[in-house]
């Protein structure tokens, strides 16, 4: 069994399009894309129609559930960005989209399995982001039922960890959005470090998941002028950069 796991594509096609050109050469039996597909100053109705013409499993991020609101009323400027560029349609095929898949020993989500909010891998802190210790991880997911494989996203950055118990663990990292700043539990930045389009392929032999972290080069200063071109300097900072300053 070979996969190729993306995330976090947050509307930006030039990275969604690389990456994909680099799947397709890969030729896996699986693709399986873990959520926050268009929310982005860039390109959410081409993502939508890029991602809903893959062969893919697609889940629901906490920007697709935001995304797929009534109204952009209360949304932060980069959702309701998304929101007017949807149909109707769009968005209720996002939010149509299950949180959680399990198959094959594979448990899939964007976050976790019943909330896709609260990072994994990951924690915050009052002094910044750290890794979460590997109890920590075992601890906030449910007990396994025959998974040896977690697939999670939501932190933009990639990691892996074995748990005592024998999951593996993996978040591939964000195709397009490198960086960005969030408010809860405490204020903090997530960057990646480097503008690269961010996705995992994984591979199933003799019972042991082979994993490869992807890092592809593409036209980020295209995509950092779409973003500046609609006011989010924030944005085109971390799409050139792969951090905020």
């Amino acid at each position: 069994m070979r996969l190729a796991v993306i995330a976090d594509v947050h509307g930006n096609r030039l990275a969604l399009a690389a990456v994909l050109e680099a799947i397709a050469a890969a030729a896996p039996d699986l693709v399986i894309e873990l959520g926050d597909a268009v929310s982005g100053p860039l390109w959410p109705a081409e993502c939508f129609d890029m991602l809903a013409g893959l062969d893919a499993v697609a889940l629901r991020g906490n920007h697709d559930r935001w995304v797929a609101a009534e109204t952009p009323d209360g949304m932060g400027a980069t959702d309701a960005f998304a929101w007017a560029r949807l149909s109707a349609g769009q968005r209720a095929a996002l939010v149509a989209r299950p949180m959680v898949w399990r198959d094959g020993g594979i448990l899939a989500m964007h976050a976790l399995p019943e909330d896709d909010l609260t990072y994994l891998l990951h924690e915050v802190t009052p002094q910044g982001v750290r890794e979460r210790a590997t109890a920590g991880v075992a601890a906030l997911l449910p007990p396994p039922a025959g998974e040896t494989l977690v697939l999670t996203a939501h932190t933009h950055r990639a990691r892996m960890v074995t748990l005592p118990d024998g999951r593996l663990v993996v978040n591939p990292g964000s195709v397009g959005q490198p960086g960005y700043t969030d408010t809860a539990p405490y204020p903090h930045r997530m960057e990646a470090g480097s503008p690269h389009a961010r996705f995992a392929l994984l591979e199933q032999m003799r019972g042991e998941w082979r994993v490869e972290f992807h890092a592809i080069p593409y036209d980020w200063h295209a995509a950092a002028a779409e973003a500046a071109r609609h006011g989010r300097d924030d944005w085109a900072q971390a799409l050139t950069h792969g951090n905020l300053s």
